[in-house]
C-alpha cells in the first residue's frame, strides 16, 4: 500500500463519520482545556501571598484528581459508542482483504489524530480561557489576586500526560476489540444484546436493598463527624443499587408492562416496551451512569452555591466581633487578665472598644442517649449509633450578665439550648443527677461564636448557681479517674469591636497577644479580618470547583445522552422500516418514539431527584460542619438548581430526540 494511506484512510474514515468523531473530539478538547485551568490555578505562584490562598490551592490540587479521574471515565465510555458503531465498518474491511494489523493501523492513527488534535486545541483554549477564569476568581475572592497570565509549562507538560495517556489505553482497548473478533462478529457488532434478556430477580432485589440501604444511612445519620464516613459509604451503596436497579429492575417492570394486555397491545406503546426490553441490558449502564452524573451535579453546584450564598452569615456566626479571645483548660478564673489586657491595648493604640461581651464556662465531650447525657465511655469519639455532642455549663448569673435577663432558677432546674433548632427537651440526666428543663432556648447568646466552631452539635446548660457548676466538676473527675472518658476543660471567650481600620485592628489583636503571653493559661486570638478572608478563600475555591466539576458533569451527561439517542437510532432504524411496511404511518411513530423517549429518558431525572431528596438530610448535617445551619436556604437551592436543571435537561430531550426521529425516519 503507498505511503500515508492508512493515516489517510483513518482522516477519511473521521470526516465521513462525524456525526460521531465530532462530539467525541470536542469532549477531548474541552476535558483537557479544563484539566490545564485547573492544574495551572493550583500551582500558581501567586495564590501564596493571598489570604486564604492556600485552602484554595489545596482545594484545587484535589480538583486536578477529580478532573484527570473523570476524564479517564468518561472519554473511555463516549467511545465505546463509538467503537460500536465502527465495528461493521471494520467488519466489512476485513472481508474485502484487510488483515487485523491493518485494522489496527487505522485504529492507531485515527486515534493519534484525535489525540494531537484535541490535546494541542485544549491546551490552547485552556491558555486562552485562562484569563477568564482569572477574572471569576478575581469576583468571588472580592479581592485583588496577584495571579498572572503567564503560560505554565508544567500544566501542559501535566495535560499532555494525561491526555496521553488516556488517549494510549483508548488506543489498545481498541485494538484488543479489533483484535480478539473475527469478520462476522465485527459486522454484526452493532447487533449483540439483540437477545431478550432473562429478569434477573436476585440483581434487581438487591439493588432495591443497596438504594434503601444507603437511603437509610442517609436520613438516620444525625452525628456530623459519622456524617463523612457514613456519605462515602452511602455514595458507594447508591451506585452499586442505581446500576443493579437499572440493569435488573428496569427489564423486570417492562416486562411486567407487557405482561399488562391493556398498556402492552396499544400502537404507542407496543413497538416502544418491545423494543426498550431487547436493549435495556445494554443501554442500563448508560442510565445508571446519567443518573448518577446528575445526582452529583446537583449535590455539587447546590452544596457548595448554599455555602457561598450564606458566607456572610457564616462569618457572622463564627465571629460576632472584630476580636474574639478563647482560653481553653483554664484553671482559674482570667477574666480579669484579659479584660485588663484590653483595657491596656485600648489606651496604649487610643483605639475605642464597644459591644464587649464575655462569659465562662465549663465543657465536655458526652454521648446523649435519649434524655441522659454519658460522659463515662472511654473512646468517646467513637463511631456509634448515639449522637455525640459538646456540653457545655454556665451558671445563671454569667447567663443573666451576657443577655441582660434576670431569669430565676430552683434546686434541680435548668434552663436547655440545642445547636439545632428541632431540638427540645423536657428532662436530663447527667452524672446521675436528674435536671428538670424550664425552658428550651432558641438562642443561647449573640455572641456564641466559639460554639459555632463546633463540628459537631453543641448543648448549653444553665445550671442555678457556681456550686452546681462545682459539684458536677467534681462527680465527672471522680468518673474520670475510675472509669475513663470525658475529661472537664474550664474555659472562656470574649467578643468586641475596635474602632478603627484593619491595620489598627491588626495592632490591637497584636497588642492582646503580647500581652496574654506571660500567662501560662492556652488562649487563642482571632479576628474578623483575617477569619473572613480565610473563609472567603475556602468557601470561593469549593463553589470553583463545584462550577468547574458540575460544568464537566454536564457536558459528559449532554454527550452521552446524545451518543445513546444515536445509538439507538441506528438500532431502531430497522424495526421502524419494518413497521412501516406493515401500516405503521408517521404520526403513529412518532407517538411510539415519544413514549419510548420520555419512558427512559426521563427516568434519569427522576432518579437524580430520589437521590438528591433522601441525601439531603446527610448533606445537612456536613454543612452543619461547614457553618452553614441555614436550613432554609440550603433548601431552597437544592430546589432551585433541581428545577434549572431539569429545563435543562428537557432542552436536551428535545434537541436529542430530533436527532433520533431523523435518524428512523
Amino acid at each position: 500500500m503507498s505511503k500515508g494511506f492508512y493515516s489517510k484512510l483513518a482522516l477519511q474514515n473521521i470526516k465521513k463519520n462525524g456525526k460521531i468523531y465530532v462530539p467525541y473530539l470536542l469532549m477531548s478538547i474541552f476535558i483537557t482545556a479544563m484539566y490545564y485551568i485547573i492544574y495551572s490555578l493550583s500551582v500558581n505562584k501567586g495564590l501564596d501571598h493571598t489570604t486564604g490562598g492556600s485552602s484554595i490551592k489545596q482545594i484545587l490540587g484535589m480538583g486536578t484528581w477529580i478532573v484527570g479521574f473523570f476524564a479517564l471515565i468518561f472519554l473511555f465510555y463516549i467511545n465505546s459508542f463509538l467503537m460500536k458503531r465502527r465495528k461493521k465498518e471494520f467488519g466489512l474491511y476485513s472481508m474485502l482483504g484487510m488483515e487485523k494489523r491493518h485494522l489496527g493501523r487505522v485504529v492507531f492513527w485515527e486515534n493519534t489524530i484525535i489525540a494531537v488534535f484535541s490535546i494541542i486545541t485544549g491546551i490552547l483554549l485552556g491558555l486562552l480561557l485562562n484569563k477568564l477564569v482569572y477574572m471569576g476568581l478575581v469576583n468571588m475572592f472580592q479581592s485583588e489576586i496577584p495571579l498572572g497570565f503567564e503560560i505554565s509549562f508544567s500544566s501542559i507538560i501535566a495535560s499532555v500526560k494525561l491526555m496521553g495517556t488516556i488517549h494510549l489505553l483508548i488506543f489498545l482497548n481498541g485494538l484488543r476489540q479489533v483484535w480478539l473478533a473475527n469478520p462476522i462478529e465485527l459486522l454484526h457488532g452493532e447487533n449483540v444484546g439483540e437477545r431478550e434478556p432473562k429478569t434477573k430477580v436476585l440483581m434487581a432485589v438487591m439493588g432495591f436493598l443497596c438504594l434503601g440501604a444507603g437511603y437509610y444511612l442517609a436520613v438516620t445519620t444525625t452525628n456530623p463527624v459519622a456524617a463523612i464516613f457514613v456519605l462515602l459509604l452511602a455514595i458507594i451503596l447508591v451506585m452499586i443499587g442505581t446500576y443493579f436497579t437499572f440493569t435488573a429492575g428496569s427489564i423486570a417492570i417492562l416486562k411486567l408492562l407487557r405482561k399488562n394486555k391493556n398498556y402492552y397491545y396499544k400502537t404507542k406503546h407496543f413497538v416502544s416496551v418491545s423494543g426498550m426490553i431487547y436493549r435495556m441490558k445494554q443501554n442500563a449502564v448508560g442510565l445508571a451512569n446519567i443518573a448518577i452524573l446528575c445526582t452529583g451535579v446537583l449535590l455539587m453546584i447546590s452544596t457548595t452555591l448554599s455555602l457561598y450564598a450564606d458566607l456572610n452569615g457564616i462569618i457572622d456566626k463564627r465571629y460576632p466581633r472584630d476580636i474574639t479571645v478563647s482560653g481553653f483548660s483554664l484553671n482559674e478564673d482570667v477574666t480579669d487578665l484579659v479584660l485588663e489586657n484590653v483595657k491596656e491595648a485600648s489606651e496604649e493604640l487610643h483605639l475605642e472598644t464597644n459591644h464587649l461581651f464575655y462569659y465562662s464556662y465549663i465543657a465536655m465531650p458526652a454521648i446523649i442517649s435519649g434524655d441522659e447525657l454519658i460522659t463515662n465511655q472511654e473512646n468517646i469519639y467513637g463511631l456509634s449509633g448515639s449522637d455525640i455532642c459538646d456540653l457545655y455549663i454556665l451558671s445563671l448569673d454569667e447567663y443573666n450578665r451576657l443577655n441582660g435577663d434576670k431569669k430565676e432558677l430552683e434546686d434541680g432546674e435548668i434552663l436547655f439550648y440545642g445547636s439545632e433548632d428541632d431540638i427540645e427537651k423536657q428532662n436530663l440526666q447527667l452524672l446521675g443527677k436528674s435536671f428538670s428543663i424550664k425552658e428550651n432556648l432558641k438562642d443561647f447568646a449573640e455572641g456564641s461564636g466559639l460554639m459555632s466552631s463546633n463540628v459537631v452539635q453543641s448543648f448549653v446548660l444553665i445550671v442555678k448557681d457556681t456550686e452546681t457548676i462545682e459539684e458536677i466538676k467534681q462527680l465527672q473527675q471522680s468518673v474520670f479517674e475510675s472509669e475513663g472518658g470525658s475529661y472537664v476543660n474550664a474555659g472562656a471567650f470574649f467578643g468586641f469591636d475596635v474602632k478603627g481600620d484593619s491595620s489598627q485592628k491588626m495592632a490591637f489583636k497584636q497588642h492582646i497577644i503580647t500581652g496574654l503571653e506571660p500567662s501560662p493559661e492556652s488562649f487563642r486570638v482571632d479576628d474578623r479580618d483575617t477569619g473572613s478572608k480565610d473563609f472567603l478563600g475556602t468557601y470561593s475555591g469549593l463553589f470553583f470547583i463545584g462550577i468547574f466539576l458540575s460544568l464537566l458533569f454536564v457536558v459528559a451527561t449532554v454527550l452521552i445522552i446524545y451518543y445513546k439517542q444515536i445509538s439507538e437510532g441506528y438500532d431502531d432504524c430497522g424495526r421502524f422500516e419494518i413497521m412501516q411496511k406493515v401500516g405503521m404511518d408517521k404520526r403513529e411513530i412518532r407517538r411510539s418514539i415519544n413514549s419510548q423517549v420520555l419512558n427512559v429518558f426521563f427516568l434519569p431525572l427522576v432518579t437524580a431527584g430520589i437521590h438528591t431528596l433522601f441525601a439531603f438530610p446527610i448533606m445537612k448535617r456536613l454543612m452543619l460542619m461547614l457553618g452553614l445551619n441555614n436550613t432554609t436556604l440550603y433548601l431552597v437551592v437544592t430546589g432551585i438548581c433541581f428545577l434549572i436543571f431539569a429545563v435543562f435537561y428537557a432542552v436536551v430531550y428535545k434537541l436529542t430526540a430530533r436527532v433520533y426521529y431523523k435518524i428512523v425516519s
